[in-house]
């Protein structure tokens, strides 16, 4: 049976930034983090005609990943690849920091 080793260890206890994942775990009891809302705030400017926005960091406050709601009228009559296509290219400087993404889209029922 294998032992554990600290040293072994340490990079699993660590958050994708390096931070330690204690510091990851206290996200959980705060406000929205500077990256939310960085991400949020291109969301806005690529789609002025959204109706709603959510951006969630899944990965702890992180960093790593996060998760996207988006609701526009620019999404209508476009398949769901190409909105999603459509939010990637809104972030695609945003992304290049990051290790993961979820976006669900959606076009406002009238």
């Amino acid at each position: 049976m294998a032992t554990w080793c600290p040293v072994a260890a340490a990079p699993l206890l660590r958050g994708s930034r390096g931070y330690p994942l204690l510091l990851c775990a206290h996200r959980m009891f705060t406000s929205q983090t500077e990256g939310e809302l960085r991400v949020t705030q291109v969301l806005k400017e690529k789609f002025p005609r959204a109706t709603a926005i959510k951006v969630t960091d899944i990965s702890g406050g992180c960093g790593a990943m996060y998760e996207i709601k988006i609701e526009s009228e620019e999404f209508k009559e476009k398949k769901t690849v190409q909105q999603h296509q459509m939010v990637n290219q809104a972030l695609k400087e945003e992304i290049k920091g990051m290790h993961g993404l979820r976006i669900f889209t959606s076009v406002p029922k009238c």
